[in-house]
């Protein structure tokens, strides 16, 4: 694998990335500093990706002229989200390439899709049932006989769109709760952490994992990532092992991240595939040879893939909305600036609201969950712990 890149590439590349969050802003970044010009479609949205990228279209993505216009400025095009008309990313595809493809985004952004794809390719996943009316899920929470968790099948993250069942309740009670939307039932997993992984695969195939991150939660959100994970490496390459080929599985051309619910007997299921760069990969920024962002642009401008190699051991802090005193009024970065070996990265947000994804800080050395703690703590939020 070679090194890191920090020269123009081709100037005749443009990188199209539909979606304008954060994660198209670190994209666009890691192009420009690779050299590559960006264009960002934000589909209308807020975008801090506006603030970096090359050229922009403020357009929602079933504007056909916004289409012909990102067509006509970028030569080949990826995602920066999955939740993407299909028909707008197939309309790129076909006259300009995009990677991934958007069968595989397609697969990803659905859970119905999502859950069939793992059974059909042997790849262990949670038990569930495939919910369209009452009568489906009376059915299926009686053969569950247990808890679990009703998912919408469309368009979940971060916690939305899912409710979590005893069994005991009403069939009838639970689907007018949940707006009776078409879902995906899984079974509840009782499981000692969660962790996941970063895979990448290239043009022609060539594939890379990164160390799998153990993942913990607050409110349904990522609180931190902690690299490598704390399992035993059996765990750790038996994990490598699955995303390399859910990669394959899929055709799959770019990075995606992996999450599995780790049981507590050492088995791992896949919980979810993110077809994108995803949060658990950020410290790949300051912890890895090679980022994700700059993974992702090497896969889709058909470049060897770069060194995966962990640097040093850290943790992924994410900066919720919540640290933010009030919307526009920033926290003091006194504690964070003056830890050690402690990066900050901020997102160009408007406003904090809520849990609000506002940024991020990595944080390096054996010593980094300690560091973590004692930053949250001055912050006043809790020690970093699991839902």
């Amino acid at each position: 694998m070679s090194a890191s890149v920090f020269f123009p590439l081709n100037r005749q590349q443009v990188v199209g990335v539909i979606g304008g969050g954060q994660l198209g802003r670190m994209l666009a970044l890691a192009a420009r500093r690779m050299g590559v010009r960006s264009v960002v479609w934000t589909g209308g949205l807020e975008a801090p990706a506006v603030e970096v990228a090359d050229e922009i279209i403020d357009k929602p993505f079933d504007d056909p002229q916004a289409l012909r216009d990102f067509c006509a400025k970028a030569t080949v095009a990826t995602v920066e989200f999955e939740n993407i008309p299909l028909a707008t990313m197939r309309g790129v595809a076909e006259t300009i390439g995009l990677h991934p493809s958007p069968e595989a985004v397609g697969i990803c952004q659905n859970r119905e899709r999502e859950k069939n794809f793992l059974r059909a390719n042997g790849i262990p996943c949670t038990a569930f049932w495939v919910i369209e009316t009452l009568d489906d899920l009376t059915s299926a929470m009686t053969e569950l006989g247990g808890a679990g968790v009703l998912k919408t099948a469309d368009f979940g993250y971060d916690g939305k769109g899912q409710l979590r069942i005893t069994g005991s309740e009403n069939p009838a009670d639970v689907w007018e709760k949940f707006g009776k939307q078409r879902a995906v039932l899984e079974a509840w997993v009782p499981f000692e952490k969660e962790i996941s992984v970063m895979v990448v695969r290239g043009k022609d195939g060539e594939t890379a994992t990164y160390d799998p991150a153990e993942n913990r939660h607050r409110s349904h959100i990522l609180d931190v990532s902690i690299v490598p994970a704390r399992v035993d490496e059996c765990v750790a390459e038996e994990a490598r092992r699955i995303a390399e080929k859910v990669a394959s599985a899929l055709g799959y051309r770019g990075i995606m991240g992996v999450e599995f619910f780790v049981k507590t007997d050492g088995s791992l299921l896949v919980n979810e595939m993110a077809p994108r760069p995803h949060n658990s990969g950020h410290h790949t920024l300051d912890a890895c040879v090679t980022s994700q962002f700059e993974q992702q642009l090497r896969a889709v401008l058909g470049l060897p893939l770069g060194s995966t190699r962990l640097v040093s051991p850290c943790v992924m802090l994410n900066l919720l909305g919540d640290f933010w005193p009030g919307e526009t009024e920033p926290p003091d970065w006194t504690p964070l600036l003056s830890t050690p070996d402690t990066t900050l990265h901020l997102y160009g947000k408007r406003r904090a609201i809520g849990m609000r994804k506002m940024g991020h800080t990595t944080l390096l050395g054996t010593d980094a969950l300690e560091k973590a703690e004692a930053l949250k703590a001055a912050w006043g939020r809790s020690s970093v712990a699991p839902d």
